[in-house]
């Protein structure tokens, strides 16, 4: 069956962000292109510094002052992000896309309480009271699993634990029903009992509340369980684009590759783990041609000078490399 332009709800095209350092901008994602179909989950992963966040915080409109997307498209059902007023970016921004942030503790205010807090922005987007929003508050902390939510709504965020405070962060990016959530990171930090039970919360609600999820992370594992189409990126670019049983089953991206090869597996004994050489460049000074050559086994001297196109390799497959399927064996 054919996907139309009218099943995505999230198109981004061609987005390049960058950033004012005293005299200089410094791009910091370039040419990132991805599409979002409604109810779907789609991964984003890589190493720190390769652009997750900025993609999230670019789509949110979120940069601060001295961050600015200067090219391309954000389409949300059909309407460029970029080229809307504050006051209807505003509107959007936690009604129709809502965000959960990579640490609650610094992303909830302190010197305020959790029930105060929600009920902001269901005040200002779904035109309640404060009786009515303090009610839905504690409806919506009970349907992310916190016990005692009439008595939680009236503590302030460091009287919580880690996974509770993640919880409230749930519910306050549910509360007015959004049709996408990205979730920047969502479970840095917690242990790996508390991981299952965000993510697997995360789920439930993404089928109850049909919604789409951008999810951001550097731990393929969680990729794994929870995405149905997967971007890698490097460097600030999208290096490859799969669904997500193709990109374990089959990556092509010798970047890719090099982060499958540093997953322990389960099954294998004595297992000898693959480090990638080198670090990702500096936005500073960004590298002529593929920006992973510095660091693949493969580079040869066109990769050293020509930077690659993100090009389809096969149906819904694509990847950024000079390099043919046969060519990359790690």
């Amino acid at each position: 069956m054919e996907v139309t332009s009218l099943d995505y709800l999230l198109k981004v095209n061609h987005m390049k962000t960058a950033f004012k350092v005293e005299d200089r901008n410094i791009v910091s994602v370039e040419d990132v292109s991805f599409n979002l179909k409604k109810g779907e989950t789609i991964g984003i992963v890589g190493e720190s510094g390769c652009g997750k966040s900025v993609t999230s915080f670019s789509i949110m409109q979120l940069l601060g002052k001295t961050g600015k997307v200067c090219g391309g498209e954000i389409l949300f059902e059909g309407r460029d992000l970029l080229r809307i007023n504050d006051q209807e970016m505003r509107d959007i921004r936690g009604n129709k896309i809502a965000m959960i942030f990579q640490e609650p503790m610094t992303s909830l205010n302190p010197l305020f309480t959790i029930g105060t807090q929600m009920s902001e922005g269901i005040i200002l987007h779904m035109k309640m009271n404060k009786k009515e929003a303090k009610e839905y508050s504690v409806e919506m902390l009970k349907k992310v699993g916190i016990p005692r939510a009439e008595d939680i709504i009236n503590q302030y965020p460091h009287t919580l634990s880690g996974g509770m405070r993640q919880r409230v962060m749930i519910a306050m990016a549910l509360s007015c029903k959004p049709q996408l959530l990205i979730a920047d990171e969502p479970t840095t930090a917690l242990d790996v009992t508390i991981q299952a039970q965000i993510l697997e919360l995360i789920k439930k609600l993404r089928k109850d509340l049909e919604m789409s999820v951008m999810l951001i992370t550097h731990d393929l594992g969680v990729i794994a369980e929870m995405a149905d189409r997967v971007i890698v990126m490097y460097a600030g670019q999208v290096v490859e684009e799969a669904d997500v049983f193709t990109l374990f089953d089959s990556p092509l991206h010798p970047y890719t590759k090099a982060l499958m090869n540093s997953i322990p597996k389960i099954d294998v004994e004595d297992e000898h783990l693959e480090a990638i050489d080198g670090t990702v460049p500096s936005l500073f000074e960004m590298v002529d041609g593929c920006r992973f050559h510095t660091r693949c086994p493969f580079a040869g001297e066109k990769c050293r000078k020509e930077m690659p196109k993100l090009e389809p390799i096969s149906q819904g497959h694509l990847s950024r490399c000079w390099l043919t399927e046969k060519e990359v064996s790690i």
